[in-house]
């Protein structure tokens, strides 16, 4: 499959070019809030002063006060409006800035997810997925929380069926090219004001409520109230009432509106201050509907927000009743619309029972969204790597591929290199010098293995791998809080691996660097023979890095089943340099007493 035709020159000219069209933006749309506050202030002014001196002459006075009004809240209106572009046109800025940074390696306005680090994981801590620096922070370009959560679920769990990641694939591949759609997506979900960090929270705040014990009552109430203020106003009207009674009626229904107010506050306080992020969503849902997706996945997902009255309208028309619940408590609605509307009781009503139509569907709503969040940040990533690959996926053991290299290593610095894993059991035995490659070329093999098994593109020449679960072993640290040694914690995590390949789980790719560094050199030797041949006997797969040459031997008891490779270094005079190539072999040149001696620590 290929991704869109372009360059990473040309990715970083769309970025330059939306960079100069959004300040020029934002300098047009500062001048003209100026212009608009101006003109308001203006016409406001004309108006106290044609008003008072027309004050005697009542048609006019009241005429020009009612246009006043009306140019005044159209400028008003249209400030709002400007603002709202302004805001947009600052995010798209900020967007591309960001952008910008990451071409240059500098990945900090990206968040990297750090409180999903965990040591016990199956290979995320080891091949530093999450954090600062990590492969998190390059992808993430997620625009709300519940995207975030399930950007690091899917680099958690990496899928194992083939047609799925193909149609993941397809996907992203797809939104690598909708540049105007994913854009739109990340300004609005950037000025949302999200709250919702996952979409199990939604359950919660989207439940069914009874507030009230006899909502038939008080439904009844607020049609009774205002036909007898519209009848007051009749009779009185027409002589048969005195308007004098109207306070009576007024005290009445004041006190009525007051009665449910604490059970009002309820619901109020549930969705307080969130008809601006709910209206954001509304347009999220609303671009995702509109849109024409041709993968089979996004056109799942799509459906699943589009029923007979679409998400969006939904979502948004919740947002109108939170809006209209909110008025209810400011102090003019308070003291006039309250009492004549029982407009308090009529929109905690209204949402209880968009909770009662709608409440169970929404969980799933924004499941879709964070879902869209997430392929959303994955396309664009694939659009800002177009020298990436799609994987082939192979349906037996496989994992072969030309010019590997790392997503984490600076554009241009990345020397690249093969690996061919072709039959099972199978293990590369990779030997070399300190700083020679070992153990970025295990990183290097684990994070493309991953980027393969979530749908992402590879950085490489040409890759076909089989889907099996990635196993790591590279940075065992010890445990005060569990006390637990170095040494016990690397052999549970060996253990792991054994009893995973005793339960047959298909297609396990195991990573290992430097088996047993917590115990001296001859047990260390006899453990590390014991467990490779253990790990052939169980049809185990991978690499395994380390500075004990010895262990290179077992290519001769197993030539079927274990290849030698390394890294060398060249020592020459004073001198150390590295090609960071992968070679066949065991290595010749170690560099640790070199180093000491440059370094005058030793003589």
């Amino acid at each position: 499959m290929a991704i869109q035709n372009t360059t990473r020159t040309q990715r970083i000219e769309t970025y330059n070019t939306l960079t100069i069209t959004s300040k020029e933006k934002v300098e047009t749309l500062k001048r003209k809030l100026l212009t608009n506050s101006i003109f308001r202030l203006v016409v406001f002014l004309i108006a106290v002063l044609f008003a008072y001196f027309m004050f005697t002459k009542s048609v006019w006075y009241a005429g020009t006060l009612l246009g006043a009004i009306t140019v005044f809240l159209l400028l008003l209106r249209r400030h709002e409006k400007l603002i709202i572009e302004k805001n947009r046109a600052e995010s798209a800025l900020k967007i591309a800035e960001d952008e910008l940074k990451a071409f240059g390696h500098d990945f900090s306005p990206f968040d990297g997810i750090t409180e999903q680090i965990n040591p016990a994981h199956d290979f995320s801590f080891d091949l530093d997925i999450f954090g600062n620096g990590s492969i998190a922070q390059v992808l993430n370009r997620t625009a709300l929380k519940i995207g975030k959560h399930k950007l690091a679920d899917i680099l958690k769990n990496p899928l194992t069926e083939k047609n799925t990641i193909l149609m993941r694939q397809h996907a992203i591949a797809e939104l690598s090219a909708k540049e105007g759609f994913c854009l739109n997506f990340r300004i609005t979900g950037n000025l949302s004001g999200d709250v919702v960090s996952q979409t199990k929270e939604t359950k919660s705040m989207f439940a069914p409520k009874n507030t009230f014990k006899s909502p038939s009552f008080w439904k009844l109430l607020t049609i009774i109230i205002p036909a007898i203020y519209a009848l007051f106003i009749t009779l009185s009207l027409i002589g048969i009432i005195e308007g004098s009674w109207f306070w009576t009626l007024y005290t009445a229904t004041l006190a009525i509106s007051v009665i449910p107010m604490k059970k009002v506050n309820i619901v109020w306080t549930t969705f307080d201050k969130k008809s601006k992020m709910l209206s954001a969503y509304s347009q999220l849902f609303e671009q995702v509907e509109k849109t024409n997706f041709e993968s089979k996945l996004l056109q799942d997902l799509q459906k699943k927000i589009i029923d007979k009255k679409p998400a969006s309208q939904r979502i948004k028309q919740l947002a109108g009743y939170i809006q209209n619940l909110n008025s209810a408590f400011a102090f003019p609605v308070l003291l006039i619309v309250n009492p004549l509307f029982l407009w308090n009781v009529l929109y905690t009503l209204r949402i209880e029972n968009w909770l009662k139509v709608n409440g169970e569907k929404t969980q799933d709503w924004f499941s879709v969204l964070a879902k869209f969040d997430t392929l959303i940040s994955l396309g664009t990533f694939t659009a800002n790597r177009p020298e990436y690959i799609f994987p082939e996926i192979s349906d037996t053991f496989y994992f072969t591929g030309k010019s590997l290299g790392h997503p984490l290593i600076p554009y241009g610095k990345c020397v690249k290199n093969d690996i061919e894993i072709s039959r099972r059991p199978y293990f590369m035995i990779v030997t070399g010098a300190n700083m020679a490659g070992k153990s970025t070329y295990l990183r290097t093999v684990g994070v493309n293995h991953l980027f393969a098994s979530i749908g992402l593109p590879v950085c490489a020449d040409k890759l076909t791998f089989f889907p099996g679960r990635l196993l790591t072993n590279l940075r065992t640290s010890d445990s005060l809080v569990n006390n637990e040694s170095y040494f016990f914690a690397e052999l549970k995590r060996l253990k792991m691996i054994i009893e995973r390949l005793q339960s047959g789980e298909n297609g396990l790719f195991i990573i290992l660097d430097e088996i047993l560094k917590g115990t001296n050199s001859e047990d260390k030797q006899k453990g590390s023979f014991a467990l490779m041949k253990r790990l052939v006997k169980l049809d185990g797969n991978g690499i395994i890095a380390t500075h004990d040459l010895a262990l290179g031997n077992l290519e001769n008891e197993f030539p079927e089943s274990i290849r030698n490779f390394h890294f060398d270094a060249d020592i020459s005079g004073n001198t150390l340099t590295f090609t960071y190539r992968l070679e066949k072999g065991i290595a010749q040149n170690m560099n640790a007493s070199f180093l000491m001696q440059t370094m005058g620590i030793v003589e």
